[in-house]
C-alpha cells in the first residue's frame, strides 16, 4: 500500500461526533464526507455521503472548455446536441447517483458557452449576451430533450441563468 493515499479516515455523522484530522476521502470521484441527509419522515441529519468531488468538477470544467464550442459556429444547435449529449449524460449518470445539485454550476457552465456561441454564429448577437440567452432560452423551450443538462431542468432562461 502506498503510504501517502493509505491512511485512516473517521467517517463522522449523526452517531459519531468526535474530532478526528481526517473526516473524508476521495475514491473513483467521489468525495465522502459528513453531509446533511433527510431520513424518511423528514428530519434532517448528518450522515457520511459522497457526491462528486472537487478535482473531479474542475476536470470536467476543463474538459468542456477544450471543446471550444463557441468556436464551433459552422454548426446548428442540434448539431452541438449531438456531438457532446452522449459525454454530458454519463457525466449525469454517473457524478449525479448522490447530490445531484453539486453538478449543477458545471452544467450551468455549458448554458454559458452555448451563449457565445450564439453570439458569435448571429451577428445580431454579437455583444448581446442577453439576446443571445434569450434565443436559447426559447430554443428550450421549443425542444426542451434537446441538450441532456436541459432534461434535468438546467435550462438558459429563467433563474438559472447567471444564478450563483
Amino acid at each position: 500500500m502506498h503510504p501517502g493515499k493509505t491512511r485512516i479516515v473517521y467517517c463522522k455523522d449523526a452517531d459519531r461526533r468526535g474530532d478526528h484530522e481526517a473526516t473524508s476521502f476521495t475514491f473513483l470521484g467521489y468525495t465522502f464526507r459528513p453531509r446533511l441527509a433527510r431520513n424518511r419522515w423528514g428530519k434532517h441529519f448528518v450522515n457520511f455521503l459522497p457526491a462528486v468531488s472537487k478535482d473531479a468538477i474542475k476536470a470536467m470544467g476543463r474538459e468542456i472548455r477544450s471543446w471550444h464550442i463557441a468556436r464551433r459556429s459552422d454548426k446548428s444547435l442540434k448539431d452541438l446536441a449531438l456531438m457532446f449529449n452522449s459525454i454530458v449524460q454519463g457525466r449525469i449518470n454517473y457524478y449525479g447517483r448522490f447530490y445531484k445539485f453539486m453538478l449543477y454550476p458545471l452544467l450551468r457552465r455549458i448554458n454559458d458557452h452555448l451563449v457565445r456561441w450564439a453570439m458569435r454564429k448571429y451577428k445580431r448577437l454579437r455583444r448581446r449576451e442577453k439576446r443571445a440567452g434569450e434565443l436559447l432560452a426559447e430554443a428550450s423551450r421549443r425542444s426542451p430533450r434537446l441538450f441532456a443538462h436541459w432534461r434535468v431542468g438546467l435550462k438558459p432562461g429563467g433563474w438559472t441563468m447567471g444564478a450563483v
